[in-house]
């Protein structure tokens, strides 16, 4: 066969792809330290049996950035606002478990207030976690069945968030090169227009919308396994309508992809482990391929985190390895629908134009 025959376009879709997954040295670093986090959290979870790996693993890969020190601050904030968000969602629990009429519209109101805190604020993460973390935990309290049950859920997810936050900071700070240019922490703490810019508020409401639509869907049908609606609704949402639905785009795409891989492992190789070094095997192989992408640009960055995402949701549900096809499923189908739902809810609901806000 000729050579030119096996030659790449000059343009096109598969010369950007290539350009975008083409290798260099803080690449490499990156995934090794992302792979190393991931095999760490699957040995420490299956020995210590800590429950929820899935998250776990999944905070190795959220909480990673493009720095040492960005890392760090995004791990300490985020470390302390889920350990508030938890706290508060306790103590809201002592008023609203039981009492769906309260709950609710607590669910609500704080993921409003979450959400339009990441707006205003110079350090949107913390506002985000804020919000998100205590919906979210809110929204698991009518499928526990005594508070007793409920409060060792919670403070088992904490665990296996604050754990798996811990090791990639500690594997950031160990093996991160420094950079070479002096990031300087923000000098005030509210945006200059957080009061004056109705969008903010618009913003949260939208996101408020789409996810509580979601929960009352799937609540409503008895459905609980698609809750990843619920989540994709919040994770998805980006300040303009355009970069909404580009990040919808890469969570769907990352997600089909994770959620095949998971779908083949499960039907071929995971009926014929039998040890946790194969399972490690398989996640290091898995986790290697999410984190090159997850360390490209901003271009196909969260594709990689995705494929992390649906993977490790789909395959850990406990101790070993889950074989039921039913889980890859509803998860996959609860991705889709949140997805589905926000682009709708953004693209007729205020819409919010990036050449509106670069006018602005």
């Amino acid at each position: 066969m000729k050579a030119s025959v096996l030659q790449l376009p000059d343009s096109g879709w598969l010369a950007w792809l290539c350009d975008e997954l083409a290798p260099s040295r803080e690449r490499k670093i990156r995934t090794t330290i992302l792979l190393a986090g991931t095999v760490l959290c699957v040995l420490i979870s299956m020995t210590l049996q800590v429950p929820e790996l899935a998250v776990s693993a999944y905070m190795v890969f959220f909480i990673s950035k493009q720095s040492k020190t960005l890392t760090t601050v995004t791990g300490v904030f985020g470390l302390f606002g889920v350990t508030l968000a938890f706290v508060l969602s306790l103590l809201l629990y002592k008023l609203t478990y039981g009492h769906p009429e309260l709950r609710i519209p607590c669910m609500a109101a704080v993921l409003f207030a979450g959400m339009y805190l990441s707006r205003i604020l110079t350090i949107g993460p913390l506002g985000f976690i804020l919000g998100f973390v205590i919906a979210i935990s809110q929204s698991e309290g009518e499928w526990i069945p005594s508070p007793e049950l409920l409060v060792r859920a919670l403070l088992w997810l904490w665990v296996a968030v604050a754990y798996g936050i811990s090791l990639t900071v500690v594997l950031n700070r160990l093996f991160m090169p420094e950079a070479s240019g002096t990031s300087h922490p923000p000098k005030t703490l509210l945006k200059p227009d957080a009061f004056t810019n109705p969008a903010h508020i618009y913003f949260a409401l939208k996101v408020t919308l789409a996810a509580m639509f979601s929960y009352f869907f799937y609540s409503g049908v008895d459905w609980p396994e698609i809750r990843t609606a619920f989540i994709t609704c919040v994770f998805i949402a980006l300040e303009s309508t355009e970069a909404t639905l580009r990040k919808a785009t890469l969570r769907f795409v990352g997600c089909l992809i994770g959620g095949a891989i998971s779908l083949f492992s499960i039907v071929f190789l995971v009926p014929h482990m039998e040890t946790i070094a194969s399972l490690v095997v398989l996640v290091a192989v898995v986790s290697a391929i999410a984190a090159w992408v997850a360390t490209g640009s901003e271009h196909i960055s969260y594709a990689g985190l995705q494929i992390a995402f649906a993977f490790f949701l789909s395959l850990f549900q406990g101790f070993a390895p889950d074989t039921d096809l039913d889980k890859v499923r509803n998860r996959v189908f609860g991705i889709l629908f949140g997805i589905a739902i926000t682009g709708l809810i953004f693209h007729y609901i205020w819409p919010e134009r990036e050449a509106e806000r670069r006018v602005a």
